[in-house]
């Protein structure tokens, strides 16, 4: 779109956010702030790609954000119970969890991918995960996911992030399946170990929202195409991820 035409369709955007600018309180949004870079905390404040992305929806929008850091497994039922309007916490969107909330329009591309020493040799294509253990955060798509296709993997389960990388340092699993943002990111802070060349999966983030919400669906999706026209959404990418992000 052309600078002129950005500017002509303003007025139509605002005023379809004009719904939301009128809503009474913050935008409650649950996240698990254990998944660097996409939300991390720091001195006890919530940070990373997808924290200053809501933030800078909600300030579109009209809406201040209020953030509750919960574990991965609750976000969901937290949507559902009306405890949270939102949960953004790099969660993919699946037919499952489209049963039961609605998602905005997809906002990074992520998929699984195994994260695993540099020196095992033996680990070098996912059909080699057969008799392997591995460690997954409880409650993600990798748990269902390895269930599914791998059945011959030794699953464990932890609550963070953090805590699996930690089982892979320690040797005291083979590999970590994860999402690829995050596993890039441990990856290049730690060259000892590496991200398998091929994927498990190839999905989307998306922002879990109740469905009685559609109003707030509408703008966050439309705050999230304005950003994305002009600029502000690149500039939040390469912040987080690079230039390669």
């Amino acid at each position: 779109m052309h600078r002129r035409q950005a500017l002509l369709a303003l007025p139509a955007l605002l005023a379809g956010q004009a719904v939301l600018a009128q809503g009474s309180g913050p935008i409650r949004v649950a996240t698990d702030a254990t998944f660097p870079p996409f939300e991390a905390l720091e001195d006890g404040k919530p940070v990373g790609f997808d924290i200053e992305l809501v933030n800078a929806i909600g300030a579109r929008i009209g809406r201040q954000v209020e953030w509750t850091s919960i574990d991965f497994k609750g976000l969901i039922p937290g949507v559902l119970a009306r405890r949270f309007d939102m949960a953004v916490s790099a969660i993919y969107i699946t037919p499952e969890r489209e049963r039961v909330v609605n998602f905005s329009d997809p906002y990074y591309e992520g998929g699984l991918v195994v994260l695993k020493r540099r020196d095992n040799g033996a680990l070098n294509a996912p059909a080699d995960l057969a008799g392997k253990t591995v460690s997954v955060q409880v409650g993600t798509k990798s748990v269902s996911f390895l269930a599914q296709n791998y059945t011959g993997t030794r699953v464990t389960q932890v609550e963070t992030n953090a805590q699996m990388f930690d089982m892979l340092r320690t040797r005291r699993v083979d590999a970590a399946v994860t999402g690829r943002p995050a596993a890039l990111l441990f990856a290049r802070a730690n060259p000892e170990f590496v991200v398998m060349p091929e994927p498990l999966t190839n999905e989307n983030y998306g922002m879990a929202i109740h469905k009685d919400l559609g109003p707030l669906r509408d703008g966050v999706n439309a705050a999230l195409k304005a950003m994305r026209e002009d600029g502000s959404y690149r500039a939040l990418v390469t912040k987080w991820f690079g230039e390669a992000g």
